[in-house]
């Protein structure tokens, strides 16, 4: 094989391929030895498909549907280019008879179009909208694994590894956000054999390629008059302001995460309750703190009396919390960089962190997400968090997980299936930013 992101080879037999890759996979599934005509790709893809515990006879679950699939599609990023996909590919897909497929970055598929005949066949294996593609959810396929390894990727017939998924051709892309580079999700053709061709891994790369342009062209840009606010995972919030950004100290971080919550404004006794656990602390500090703060910002900003916000700062925690509320836990655990100003000793902020942070746990763990469960619990808000551990070790039961799940348990005197009490104002810190 000259191209190993290509299945097939212009002028090979496709029947014949079939034919050895059925007894190639027979012999992985029983043997657990891949044989070598299978492409190294499609070989690495069925060992991560077996340590994530898929098996070849299962199928995929539908996760989303109805108003949260709705919900968050409209929030997707890859929603502002699902005109250009269907003008891109929907004839193509329906003249075809294939389906066009759009999923997220962990193989959620968002959309899936095209051939009215093609469709009912898919939905029968759940490909459809609001069904988890992932590697570790179904095993090979293409848009999964295009996300799974970050390029194009083109998986044939007996490629996959479910059963059920063999008599398909798929080829995919990923779709890159154009200012991080991270992975928004993935462009798919999915048909018969016809797709095995060169040409069809070439198409959707392309089309990912004219995605991600118009996504850094039709990037909305910050009015200058903006007030954006980051407070999450960092002691030292930074407010950016007019095009310039300001570093603040740790009681102004505090101060502007209250009052940004608080458009009505806070009274001199609110706020210094909501500061200071120490009753000592005299309402002079505070006025002292105001009025440094007030020299930083600008007096146009912050008025007094109460104590208010003269324009409206959008903070990070409230886009959480925004993303929560409409049950797209995917973008709120992608928005979340950490525990909310965690060294603050303010009372009232420790309580919007616990609430803030145990909102996100507990949606994670009801969900039963292995891949964001995963996220969380390598993340380092989440290396010590034992009940995400837990409910990713009931999920991914792989041996590394176990051993962090048995670790914890011994560490934190904690029987089996049990979790120790945790004291209350305890929180999940993350490593300061430098």
């Amino acid at each position: 094989m000259t191209d190993p992101w290509v299945a097939l080879e212009p002028g090979a037999d496709p029947v014949e391929r079939v034919r050895v890759l059925r007894q190639a996979h027979e012999t992985f599934t029983t043997a657990g030895t891949v044989p070598r005509p299978v492409r190294s790709v499609v070989a690495e893809s069925w060992r991560r498909s077996a340590r994530a515990g898929v098996g070849p006879d299962g199928t995929a679950s539908v996760e989303m549907t109805d108003g949260d699939l709705g919900s968050y599609r409209a929030e997707h990023p890859l929603a502002r280019v699902m005109p250009l996909f269907r003008e891109l590919m929907g004839t193509f897909a329906a003249d075809g008879e294939h389906l066009l497929a759009v999923c997220d970055a962990h193989g959620r598929l968002l959309w899936v179009e095209g051939h009215a005949a093609t469709r009912r066949r898919a939905d029968r294996m759940n490909f459809v909208a609001g069904a988890r593609w992932s590697e570790s959810a179904v095993g090979t396929n293409a848009p999964g694994t295009a996300v799974a390894v970050g390029r194009p990727v083109q998986v044939f017939a007996a490629e996959h590894f479910m059963r059920r998924v063999q008599p398909w051709t798929c080829a995919a892309a990923p779709v890159h956000d154009p200012r991080t580079g991270y992975v928004l999700g993935a462009v798919d053709i999915t048909g018969g054999d016809r797709l095995a061709h060169p040409h069809s891994l070439g198409f959707v790369q392309a089309v990912a390629r004219a995605a991600e342009a118009q996504l850094a062209l039709s990037a909305p840009r910050r009015c200058e008059q903006a007030a954006l606010l980051s407070a999450l995972g960092r002691d030292e919030a930074e407010l950016t302001l007019d095009g310039r950004r300001l570093r603040l100290s740790r009681r102004h971080s505090e101060i502007l995460v209250l009052l940004s919550r608080r458009p009505q404004g806070l009274s001199g006794d609110e706020l210094l309750c909501a500061l200071y656990a120490d009753e000592s602390v005299t309402p002079v500090t505070l006025r002292a703190e105001l009025a440094r703060l007030r020299r930083l910002l600008g007096p146009e900003l912050l008025a007094s009396r109460p104590y208010r916000l003269t324009a409206a700062v959008e903070s990070d925690v409230t886009v959480v919390e925004r993303r929560l509320e409409a049950g797209s836990l995917t973008t709120a655990v992608k928005a979340y960089t950490g525990p909310l100003l965690p060294g603050s000793q303010a009372p009232a902020v420790g309580r919007l962190r616990e609430r803030l942070a145990g909102g996100l746990r507990t949606a994670l763990i009801a969900h039963r997400d292995p891949d964001l469960l995963a996220d969380w619990a390598h993340a380092p808000w989440g290396e010590d968090d034992i009940e995400v551990w837990r409910a990713l070790a009931a999920l991914r039961p792989t041996p590394p997980v176990r051993a962090r799940l048995t670790a914890l348990e011994a560490e934190l005197g904690a029987p089996s299936g049990r979790s120790p009490a945790r004291p209350r104002g305890a929180t999940y810190l993350q490593r300061p930013r430098p």
